[in-house]
């Protein structure tokens, strides 16, 4: 019982693999073309996978950052600002203000 489960497990670790390798965009792939990972996946089964996984996939955004900056990067959604923060604005406001009692 123990072999069946490892060999599914297995099974469904290689088919991510191959799956992620064939629907990754070809300018994406690291270190070697992308026919070249496919092959390497099939026909290296686990440790094509792993190769994959560690050489051949795409960075994430974060970690392209990390790299970049050499620290952690935190996604925050632009902060939005209200009119009456944006000290632009106020001037503005301000100069129309002073027009009109004119």
């Amino acid at each position: 019982m123990p072999s069946v489960l490892l060999g599914l497990a297995l099974l469904a670790f290689w088919l991510y693999c191959l799956f992620d390798v064939i629907t990754t965009p070809e300018e994406d792939v690291r270190n070697l073309p992308k026919m070249l990972w496919v092959l390497i996946v099939v026909l290296l089964v686990a440790i094509g996978g792993l190769f994959w996984l560690l050489l051949g996939r795409p960075l994430s955004q974060q970690t392209v950052q990390r790299r970049r900056t050499g620290r952690p990067s935190v996604n925050r959604p632009p902060v939005v600002r209200g009119p009456d923060d944006d000290p632009e604005f106020l001037r503005d406001l301000d100069r129309r203000l002073r027009r009109e009692d004119d």
